[in-house]
C-alpha cells in the first residue's frame, strides 16, 4: 500500500472539477501538501495507509472557500459606523479613523483576528487590499493561510505613505521581500479610479508585469461612481480601467456591481476577475452585480467579503447564499443562479477570477491540499436527501454556516481540528483587538461632540479671524447710486472688484453653531470659470454692542467643501437647514488703512429681497475690531444711510 500524510474519509466529497464529480462516501488522499488522488472511500482505504486518518462521516469534504476581495485589518473597525452611503461611510469615519490609528500593529492585529474568523468559517485563501501590507502577509502567514496581499496605492496620503509615490516604492519593496512565497503572493493594490491617477495605474500594472503579480483593485462599485467617471474621463470605471493599463496584466477587479454590458465584454476579454461583494454591496446601497449576465457572458467571476467594516463579518457562507438568492429575487427566476454554480463562485470558479485555478478551488490530483470539513448533520441542516445526485449542493448554499466548519487544512496542514483553532490563540487576539478598539471609541466618543472635530477629520480646514465686524441696511434706489458714487471718495482705494451668485446651505444645531456649505460663481468678466465651494463652521457668536455695526466673536473655520450637500448632511446630522441664494456685487476696499469688503446684495426667492448693502471686516485684535466697527459707522455717513435702515442681524437669521 501506498503511504500517504492525511487520508479524509467517509464524507461526502464535492470536488467542484470540471466534471463536478460528488463522490457520496468518498476520501481524499495527501501528501506534501498536495492531493495525490479523490475516490470512493472504499478504494482510497484499501490503496493507501496514512499517518494520520481523519473520519469524516456525515461531513461534507469540499475546496476551502476563497474570499476573492477583502480588507482584512478592518475587523477593527468592525461596527464602526453603519447605514451610512458609501462616501460618508468611507471619507467621513473609515478615512478619518485609519489615519489616526492605522499602523503596523493595527494591520497584524487586525489581520489575525480576521484569520481565525475566515479559518472557522471554512475559508482558506484570501485576497486583500490595505496599507502595512507586509504585516498582513507576516500574519496570514502565521496563521497557515493562502493569500494575496495587495499594497494599497492611492494619490491621497495614507497611513504608510505620504505621496502615491512612496506608496509605489513601498509595494516594490513588499513585493520583492515576499517573493516565492509558498502562500503568499505580494502585489500592488490602486485603490480605485476615483482615487487615483493614470499614472498610478501605470506603474502599479508596470509592477505587477516585473513581479508577475495579479493588480487588485474596485472598479465599478457605485452607479454614482460610473455616472461621475463617465462624466470626468467619458468613459466607465472598467473601460478607465484598461485604458491605464490595469487589464495589461492578470487583474482582480472589486464589487462590478454598475457593469455594463460592453463592461462583461471588457472584463471577458481580459480574462480579469470580477469579485462582488453582496452583503457590503447591500449595506452600502451600492446594489446588487449582474451575477446571471457576468456568467453567461463568460466572466472570471467570484465572491469576496469586502471589509469587516462594510459587511461585519467574514461569512463566506452567507455571500455564497446571497449569490443564489439576490438574482432570483430581482429576475423572478428561481433558476437565475442555481446553488451549484453559487457554490462555484467561492470556489472553483472564485479560484479562477483571482487567478489561482492551477492550485486550487477544486478537489483533484495534484492541487494543493486546501480543505474544509463541513458537518451536515446539524439541527439547522437536518435532515437530508440524497435522491438527487447533486442536492449536496443546495444544502450547502441554503442549509450550511459557517459555524458548521469542523475541520479545516491548507497545503495539508491542519488549522482547525474539531473547531479548535490550531494556529492562532484566539482568547489572546480578541484582548488585543478590544485594547485597540477602545483607543478608537475615546477618539469618536470625542470626535462625535465636536463639530470642529468632525471637519478637522476630512482636512483642509483653516483657522480664520476671530471677530467680525458687519453691517447690513435695506437700500432704496438712489441708496444704490450713492454706494457707487462713495467709492470714488479720495479716502478709499479700491482694490479688487468682482460679481457673483453665492448659493448658501446653513447646518444649524441647537447648540448655536452653524455650519454653512457655499457654492459660489463669479459672472465678472475673466472670473474663474469654475465655481469655488467652501465649508465653514461658525461656532456661536458673542456679540458687542456697538451703536451701528455688529460686531461678533468666534471661531471661523474653512476647508474645501469636497463633497455633496447630501454628504455633509448625512454626515454632520444638523438639527435645521436653512438655504439662501444671493447675487452679489462686491468691492474689496482700504480706507484709512483696514480693508473691507462692501457688498451690494439681493436675496433670490425671498419675500425681502432687498437690495442690501453689507460692509464687512475681519479681524483677530478686539481693539482692532472696535476701530473698524467705528469706521464703519464713518462709511455709513459718507453713503448716507439713516438708522432706520440698519439691518443688525445675519442674512441666514433675517430669512428664518
Amino acid at each position: 500500500m501506498e503511504h500517504v500524510d492525511t487520508l479524509l474519509t467517509g464524507g461526502t466529497v464535492v470536488t467542484m472539477d470540471s466534471a463536478w464529480r460528488i463522490f457520496a462516501d468518498g476520501a481524499v488522499a495527501i501528501r506534501d501538501g498536495v492531493i495525490v488522488e479523490v475516490g470512493p472511500a472504499a478504494e482510497l482505504n484499501q490503496r493507501y495507509t496514512a499517518t494520520e486518518t481523519i473520519d469524516c462521516r456525515d461531513c461534507a469534504i469540499i475546496p476551502g472557500l476563497i474570499n476573492g476581495h477583502a480588507h482584512v485589518p478592518m475587523s477593527l473597525l468592525r461596527g464602526l459606523v453603519a447605514d451610512q452611503q458609501l462616501d460618508v461611510w468611507l471619507f467621513g469615519y473609515m478615512f478619518p479613523v485609519e489615519s489616526q490609528f492605522v499602523d503596523a500593529e493595527f494591520s497584524f492585529t487586525g489581520t489575525l483576528l480576521s484569520c481565525a474568523e475566515m479559518i472557522r468559517g471554512g475559508t482558506t485563501t484570501f485576497v486583500d487590499m490595505y496599507y502595512f501590507e507586509e504585516e498582513v502577509a507576516r500574519a496570514a502567514d502565521q496563521a497557515g493561510m493562502r493569500a494575496i496581499c495587495g499594497q494599497t496605492v492611492m494619490r491621497l496620503p495614507t497611513p504608510d505613505a505620504d505621496s502615491f509615490d512612496a506608496g509605489i516604492e513601498r509595494a516594490r519593496r513588499f513585493m520583492a521581500e515576499w517573493r516565492g512565497h509558498p502562500r503568499i503572493i505580494a502585489t500592488v493594490a490602486p485603490h480605485a479610479p476615483y482615487t487615483c491617477t493614470d499614472e498610478i495605474y501605470r506603474q502599479a500594472a508596470a509592477l505587477c508585469a516585473e513581479f508577475g503579480a495579479p493588480l487588485i483593485t474596485h472598479l465599478s462599485e457605485t452607479a454614482r461612481e460610473v455616472e461621475e467617471s463617465i462624466r470626468d474621463r467619458e468613459v466607465t470605471p472598467i473601460r478607465y480601467a484598461k485604458r491605464v493599463g490595469a487589464f495589461d496584466v492578470p487583474c482582480i477587479a472589486a464589487h462590478c456591481v454598475h457593469a455594463t454590458e460592453d463592461d462583461l465584454r471588457l472584463l471577458r476579454e481580459a480574462q480579469a476577475g470580477a469579485v462582488p461583494c453582496p452583503t457590503s454591496n447591500l449595506k452600502l446601497a451600492s446594489g446588487v452585480a449582474p451575477f446571471r449576465r457576468m456568467i453567461e457572458t463568460g466572466v472570471r467571476v467570484g465572491l469576496g467579503t469586502d471589509g469587516p467594516a462594510s459587511n461585519d463579518d467574514q461569512d463566506m457562507f452567507t455571500e455564497i447564499q446571497l449569490a443564489a438568492l439576490l438574482p432570483k429575487g430581482l429576475s423572478g427566476d428561481p433558476t437565475a443562479v442555481p446553488a451549484r454554480e453559487a457554490f462555484a463562485l467561492a470556489t472553483c470558479w472564485g479560484a479562477r477570477a483571482i487567478h489561482l485555478d492551477h492550485l486550487i478551488g477544486s478537489l483533484e490530483a495534484g492541487k494543493r491540499a486546501d480543505i474544509a470539513v463541513v458537518e451536515l448533520h446539524r439541527l439547522h441542516s437536518a435532515p437530508r436527501y440524497t435522491y438527487a445526485p447533486d442536492a449536496i449542493y443546495s444544502h450547502l448554499v441554503y442549509s450550511s454556516r459557517a459555524a458548521d466548519v469542523r475541520d479545516v487544512l491548507v497545503d495539508g496542514n491542519i488549522l482547525l481540528r474539531d473547531r479548535q483553532l490550531q494556529t492562532i490563540d484566539e482568547t489572546a487576539i480578541i484582548a488585543r483587538a478590544q485594547a485597540i478598539a477602545t483607543r478608537i471609541n475615546e477618539f469618536l466618543a470625542t470626535r462625535e461632540r465636536n463639530l470642529l472635530a468632525k471637519i478637522l477629520a476630512l482636512g483642509g480646514v483653516q483657522q480664520a479671524e476671530i471677530f467680525e465686524i458687519q453691517v447690513k441696511a435695506r437700500l432704496h434706489p438712489a441708496d444704490v447710486e450713492r454706494v457707487l458714487a462713495v467709492l470714488n471718495h479720495p479716502a478709499i482705494t479700491v482694490t479688487k472688484t468682482s460679481e457673483r451668485t453665492q448659493y448658501d446651505t446653513y447646518f444649524i444645531f441647537a447648540n448655536g453653531e452653524r455650519i454653512r456649505i457655499r457654492e459660489d460663481h463669479r459672472t465678472d468678466p475673466g472670473a474663474r470659470p469654475q465655481p469655488k465651494y467652501t465649508l465653514t463652521l461658525m461656532a456661536e457668536a458673542r456679540r458687542f454692542d456697538h451703536p451701528k455695526a455688529m460686531m461678533l466673536s468666534r471661531a471661523r473655520y474653512t476647508a474645501p467643501a469636497d463633497h455633496t450637500v447630501r454628504f455633509y448632511r448625512e454626515y454632520f446630522q444638523p438639527d435645521r437647514i436653512e438655504e439662501l441664494e444671493k447675487q452679489r456685487r462686491r468691492w474689496r476696499i482700504l480706507y484709512r488703512d483696514h480693508d473691507f469688503a462692501i457688498n451690494l446684495d439681493t436675496l433670490i426667492g425671498q419675500a425681502d429681497r432687498g437690495p442690501f448693502l453689507e460692509i464687512k471686516s475681519r479681524t483677530w485684535s478686539r481693539r482692532d475690531a472696535e476701530r473698524r466697527a467705528e469706521l464703519i459707522s464713518e462709511l455709513l455717513e459718507l453713503i448716507g444711510i439713516s438708522d432706520d435702515a440698519l439691518v443688525l442681524q445675519e442674512y441666514v437669521e433675517l430669512v428664518a
